[in-house]
């Protein structure tokens, strides 16, 4: 498996508060490693605690039913990490993560990882703001799955997309173009439905697909379309 050639943290975004000479003391503890697409990265109750840190490429964080049926939880790309929570409680993971591209990946230690949190406040912030969206997050989908029909949760799932994605007045730009399987693991429902739907939002000028990318052409109007149904 090839090697990265660069081991650089420097643009993860957790670490931005660290010097040249603490990233590079860092960037030495680490072990590294690149992830082929469709390779698993974690598995889902494996026991060990380290920290990681996504250097290049994306990765998906996913659980999987009894039955076996795949449960899209989020995306994560260059400059974002994952595995703290076993690194805080010591418990097994909670989700499996697998590689959605060529991904080079910084593992650290959770001994290493929690001298970090206890050393640098501003790191501490920046965990804890991003624990909060998660539960944020969370919440958001419990409850639009305990409450919402199919339609509505893709429609969900669209404005997440949009709102994550680079955006340009009232233009969204969603970058790759949404897999319709994978929305539908995200909103619990079937590829026909997110189809269906996307249709819909096409024919009423709120999506376009392009070569490379979905625009969603009226953003504030699917914004509305889904707060409406939230009833917030």
């Amino acid at each position: 498996m090839a090697i990265p050639q660069q081991h650089d943290l420097s643009n993860i975004h957790a670490l931005a508060d660290l010097t040249d000479a603490e990233h590079r003391d860092f960037e030495m503890s680490c072990r590294w490693r690149r992830f082929a697409a469709g390779e698993q990265i974690l598995d889902q109750l494996d026991e060990t605690r380290d920290v990681y840190f996504i250097t290049q490429g994306r990765v998906r964080i996913v659980n999987f039913t009894v039955q076996g049926k795949e449960v899209a939880l989020d995306d994560l790309r260059e400059g974002d990490y994952f595995g703290e929570l076993a690194a805080f409680d010591g418990r097994p993971r909670s989700s499996s993560v697998i590689a959605i591209e060529a991904s080079d990946i910084a593992k650290m230690s959770p001994e290493r990882f929690l001298k970090l949190i206890l050393n640098y406040p501003q790191l501490s912030l920046r965990v804890l703001t991003n624990m909060a969206g998660i539960i944020r997050a969370s919440t958001e989908r419990i409850v639009d799955l305990s409450t919402l029909g199919a339609n509505n949760r893709v429609h969900g799932e669209l404005l997440r997309q949009a709102r994550n994605a680079e955006r340009q007045d009232n233009i969204a730009t969603i970058q790759p173009i949404p897999v319709h399987g994978e929305m539908a693991s995200r909103a619990s429902t079937t590829r026909e439905t997110v189809a269906r739907v996307v249709s819909e939002l096409t024919k009423m000028g709120i999506l376009k697909r392009e070569k490379d990318a979905l625009l969603v052409c009226d953003f504030d109007r699917l914004e509305q379309m889904v707060e409406e149904v939230r009833g917030f």
